[in-house]
């Protein structure tokens, strides 16, 4: 039998800010808000090429000690769409477009501490 879905992770309203740059807020169904901004997103991405390079990534810095990195500049978004009821896709102004960002992984990932306990340390 399916689990049913968190309501906590339903969105209320979404407002997407492309033309000023300021991000994503959303207002969830138990009245949380969460702002993210791209540049926060775009590092978040759930898409199967992202997830490899943040694991290499995590990978390299578990065995290097340090060092300057490569200044990127901050990803701002070009567009964003709905995938049907249950996801954002946003354009992102380095070219990425294939992530999906349903909105149970938009709570999951919501920057406060408040989501960071009652999201991200279930799934430890």
């Amino acid at each position: 039998m399916p689990i049913p879905p968190d309501a906590r992770k339903k969105p209320a309203d979404i407002k997407v800010r492309i033309s000023t740059g300021a991000g994503v807020d959303i207002m969830w169904a138990d009245q949380h808000s969460s702002h993210y901004d791209f540049a926060y997103l775009r590092e978040q991405c759930p898409c199967a090429l992202c997830d490899d390079e943040r694991r290499k990534k995590e990978t390299v810095a578990a065995h290097s000690h340090g060092g300057a990195g490569t200044l990127l500049p901050r990803p701002t978004a070009r567009a964003a769409k709905a995938v049907g009821n249950y996801a954002l896709q946003i354009d992102f102004s380095d070219g990425h477009a294939t992530g999906i960002y349903s909105y149970d992984y938009l709570r999951t990932i919501c920057p406060c501490e408040e989501c960071a306990k009652a999201f991200r340390t279930q799934a430890s």
